[in-house]
């Protein structure tokens, strides 16, 4: 997505100064950017916003048996495409006594890694699951603050920084395309007078 976002912003930054070109072509270019550029953000962010069940996957409730309230993200473990060997999702923030469901595609995985921060940095835990049957769902309790194995929560954290940097690149991306994006809207919907 990301290398799509910047052809995107450059494709706008080229509709912005054609805006001052008169001719027909430039006309035609700015009105398929924009048609594009709409289109692309209406899908994205419907994509985005819809939840639904995903088709063969495994339901995880994770519930936080634990008196504060922890960030918690899964990484699931792929064992064929080694390109993208962990592909973390993050859960979100689950206060105490309160529980979250999400839907792993195991397809290619028979294993996922549970990692939870208190604050920004401060990873207190850290789990290790396998699923040897895929067709029974999943709950895990937190109920302690453990770390099951040092260095794989050390991969994990590494992924979750690298999930993070993503993240912000791509917020920026889509920061300075609405804004181009409105900037060559109302260019291009002005009434001359």
């Amino acid at each position: 997505m990301g290398y799509l976002l910047f052809i995107i912003l450059i494709t706008l930054i080229i509709s912005l100064f054609l805006s001052k070109v008169k001719l027909g072509w430039a006309k035609v270019f700015r009105a398929i950017a924009l048609v594009f550029s709409i289109s692309l953000f209406t899908y994205w962010f419907i994509k985005k916003s819809s939840i639904g069940v995903v088709q063969n996957a495994v339901a995880l409730q994770l519930i936080n048996k634990l008196p504060q309230p922890l960030d918690f993200y899964v990484i699931n473990v792929n064992r064929i495409d080694k390109n993208n060997a962990l592909e973390v999702m993050h859960l979100g923030r689950i206060r105490p006594e309160y529980y979250r469901i999400e839907y792993l595609k195991m397809d290619t995985s028979d294993e996922y890694w549970i990692i939870g921060y208190l604050g920004k940095k401060n990873a207190v835990y850290f789990s290790q699951h396998s699923v040897p049957n895929k067709n029974i769902d999943q709950m895990i309790e937190v109920q302690n603050y453990i770390n099951q194995s040092v260095k794989l929560s050390d991969t994990a954290k590494k992924e979750v920084e690298t999930y993070h940097q993503e993240n912000t690149k791509i917020g920026v991306l889509v920061t300075l395309n609405l804004l181009l994006l409105f900037l060559n809207l109302s260019l291009f919907l002005r009434k001359k007078y």
